[in-house]
């Protein structure tokens, strides 16, 4: 697997994180979410520079210009419901991207993933970018994987995080393919009892949008 670790890079990304972990900021969930989607842009930026480019014409009022598009088929697949804000960030900058939407829960007091709704175009021979804030077991995005690829297959996968943990990162090295490409915003120290990633910014789909029963 490929790893990109984006914060080791002087960046405005560094800020928004920031923003994300701190306990009083984190707090205004409006002020989250759009943290959540500016880290969304930044990411889906530097994931833009490893996709393929064609040259085209663009007629302009006073000639035409030589320039470059991006000539990936981009579907951009939300793990739901911590996702939704991220994707609206990477929406924001691959506007031609077609979208998709999955659900993945634990099932209670047990260690299995439960992916049960799935809602998203064909995908074959397209590049598959699967958005989740949290990289914690590994275990879910590792379910994900299996579900969507059951059946048709990408031209490449993008695995994009904004918090990853090192005990997820070695999960999906040792279970997922090594083409893949693993986008990690901030890495942690760890996890914790709980399987909680620390220091982590707690849940970000609470955080997001409300506290669930």
């Amino acid at each position: 697997m490929q790893i990109h670790y984006l914060s080791d890079q002087k960046s405005i990304l560094n800020h928004f994180l920031m923003q994300i972990r701190h306990f009083e900021i984190q707090k205004d969930t409006m002020r989250f979410r759009k943290n959540m989607e500016r880290i969304g842009e930044v990411m889906a930026y530097e994931l833009s520079k490893t996709l393929e480019f064609e040259s085209t014409k663009v007629p302009t009022p006073l000639g035409t210009k030589n320039t470059m598009t991006i000539s990936n088929k981009v579907v951009l697949c939300a793990i739901l419901r911590a996702g939704l804000a991220l994707h609206t960030g990477f929406m924001n900058f691959f506007d031609d991207a077609e979208n998709a939407f999955i659900s993945a829960a634990r099932t209670h007091g047990t260690s299995d993933i439960l992916v049960e709704y799935q809602a998203m175009p064909a995908f074959k021979n397209k590049s598959l970018l699967l958005l989740d804030p949290m990289l914690a077991t590994g275990h879910s995005l590792h379910a994900v994987y299996k579900q969507l690829t059951n059946h048709e297959q990408p031209k490449e996968i993008h695995i994009c995080v904004v918090i990853a943990a090192p005990e997820g990162i070695a999960y999906l090295e040792q279970h997922l393919p090594n083409n893949i490409h693993l986008w990690v915003a901030s890495l942690d120290n760890g996890l914790n009892n709980k399987n909680y990633i620390v220091p982590g910014i707690g849940d970000a789909g609470d955080l997001a949008y409300g506290i669930k029963l």
